[in-house]
C-alpha cells in the first residue's frame, strides 16, 4: 500500500497519484493554492486592500460585509478579524437547521455580544428539515448533511441581498481543513430537490435551497462575492482556540464540525461506518503540510476510532422516527452516490468554460471549479469508488 511521503493520504484515496518523490497530487495541489493565496506580509496587503474596497462599497449602508457564523472556531475568529483587524462593520449571518448544540448557540451569542455585531438568522421549520435529513439518509448517499450546507450558503446570500452588501466572508482554510478528494462529496440544489421528492413526505418551503438561477443572479447581477480571508493569514487553530476562550469565554466543542448535531452524526457515525470516509485524513494531512501536526502524531491519531456520543444516535432515531430495525436496515442498504440521482453535474461540466471565467473573476472558489466542473472518464469514476475502502487502519499500510 503506497502512502504519501509527506501527508497520510494513501492509494485508497480517490484519484490519487504519486510523483517520483512519493508525494501525492493533493500535496502538490496545496502547493499551488499556497502560491496563489500567500500569507505573511503579502497576504496582509491583499486583505488590507480588500478591506478598503469593501469599506468604499459599503458607504451609506448599515454594514460592510456578511460573515457566516456557526459558533465554531473559524467563523468566530472571522468575526474578530473582520471587525477588530480589518476595521469592517460585519453582519453575522447564521443558518439554523434546529440541530445546533448548546455550545454553538452560546458561542455565537458571546462573540457577537462582546464585539457588538448584529446577527441575522434564518431558521428552517424543524419538521421540514427533519424530513429532508431523513430523505437523504434513506437515499443511502454520503452527503446527508448537504441540505444544511446549501441552506447556509443560500442564507449568506439572502443576508447580503437584504442589506445590499457585495461581500460574504467564509471561514474556510485549506491549510487547516484540507481539500476533500473528488467523489467523497457532492452537492447542488437539484440533488436536494430530487432526493426530497423521491423519499420525502412534504415539500421544501422554508429551506433556502441554492438553485442555480438564484445563485447566478446573486453573483452576476447583484455582484455578490464570497471571500475566504483565512487563506491569507498564518492561521494556527490551536492558538486561535486559546485566544477565543480567553477573549470571549468561547468553548471548544470537541472537533471539526461538531458544533451541530446533524454534522456530528454525519462525520462521526454515518460517513465512517457506512462509507468508510474519515474526514480526519483531510484535516490531519492539511495540518501536517502546514507544520501544525507531525506525520507520526497523525498516524497515531487516525488509528483511533472517531469519538461518538451515543446520546446523539438516540436523538437522531427519535427525531426522525426510526426504530432500531429501520435504522439498521438503512445503514446496511446498498451504498449510493450523487450519480444515482438527478443533479446539476452534467450541466456544470458543459459550462466548465463559464465557471473558469467565474473563478478568474473571483465569483466562485477554485475548489468548485476544479471538482464540480471536471468530466470524469470511466476509469476515473471507478477510482472514485475507493471511498468505500478506507476502514483499513492506515498504520497497517505503513507497516
Amino acid at each position: 500500500m503506497q502512502v504519501c511521503t509527506r501527508c497520510i493520504y494513501d492509494e485508497r484515496i480517490p484519484s490519487i497519484v504519486f510523483d517520483g518523490q512519493g508525494v501525492c497530487n493533493y500535496c502538490r495541489q496545496t502547493e499551488q493554492f499556497e502560491s496563489e493565496y500567500p500569507t505573511g506580509r503579502a497576504g496582509r496587503k491583499i486583505l488590507d486592500e480588500l478591506a478598503d474596497k469593501i469599506k468604499r462599497d459599503g458607504r451609506r449602508r448599515d454594514y460592510d460585509v456578511v460573515v457566516g457564523v456557526s459558533g465554531g472556531c473559524d467563523s468566530s475568529y472571522l468575526l474578530y478579524l473582520a471587525k477588530e483587524e480589518l476595521g469592517l462593520r460585519p453582519l453575522a449571518v447564521h443558518f439554523d437547521n434546529t440541530w445546533n448544540s448548546r455550545i454553538a448557540v452560546e458561542n455565537i451569542y458571546r462573540v457577537t455580544r462582546k464585539l457588538k455585531i448584529d446577527l441575522y438568522t434564518h431558521v428552517v421549520d424543524n419538521r421540514e428539515y427533519n424530513d429532508i435529513f431523513k430523505s437523504f439518509f434513506k437515499a443511502s448517499v454520503p452527503e446527508i448533511d448537504t441540505p444544511a450546507d446549501l441552506g447556509l450558503a443560500a442564507t449568506h446570500y439572502l443576508g447580503a441581498r437584504k442589506y445590499g452588501l457585495k461581500y460574504i466572508f467564509e471561514g474556510h482554510s485549506f491549510r487547516t481543513e484540507g481539500i476533500s478528494p473528488p467523489g467523497w462529496f457532492y452537492m447542488d440544489a437539484r440533488y436536494v430537490a430530487t432526493i426530497q421528492k423521491k423519499f420525502g413526505t412534504q415539500p421544501i418551503k422554508t429551506l433556502p435551497n441554492l438553485w442555480l438561477g438564484r445563485w447566478l443572479r446573486w453573483t452576476i447581477l447583484n455582484g455578490i462575492k464570497k471571500v475566504r480571508p483565512l487563506y491569507y493569514i498564518d492561521y494556527d487553530k490551536e492558538e486561535v482556540k486559546k485566544f477565543l476562550s480567553e477573549e470571549f469565554d468561547w468553548q471548544w466543542y470537541g472537533g471539526h464540525h461538531m458544533e451541530n448535531r446533524t454534522a456530528y452524526f454525519t462525520n462521526n457515525f454515518h460517513l465512517p461506518r457506512k462509507f468508510g470516509i474519515d474526514l480526519r485524513f483531510c484535516e490531519f494531512s492539511a495540518l501536517i503540510r502546514n507544520g501544525q501536526m507531525s506525520r507520526e502524531e497523525a498516524l497515531e491519531k487516525i488509528a483511533e476510532p472517531k469519538p461518538f456520543d451515543e446520546d446523539i444516535l438516540a436523538e437522531i432515531k427519535k427525531r426522525l422516527g426510526f426504530s432500531d430495525d429501520q435504522f439498521d436496515r438503512i445503514m446496511n442498504a446498498p451504498r449510493k452516490t450523487y450519480r444515482d440521482y438527478k443533479t446539476y453535474k452534467s450541466l456544470f461540466e458543459r459550462l466548465r468554460w463559464f465557471f473558469w471565467i467565474m473563478y478568474k473573476l473571483e465569483l466562485v472558489p477554485k475548489s468548485f471549479y476544479t471538482k464540480y466542473t471536471k468530466k470524469y472518464s470511466d476509469e476515473e469514476l471507478k477510482s472514485l469508488t475507493r471511498i468505500f475502502d478506507l476502514p483499513v487502519p492506515v498504520e497497517k499500510a505503513v507497516d
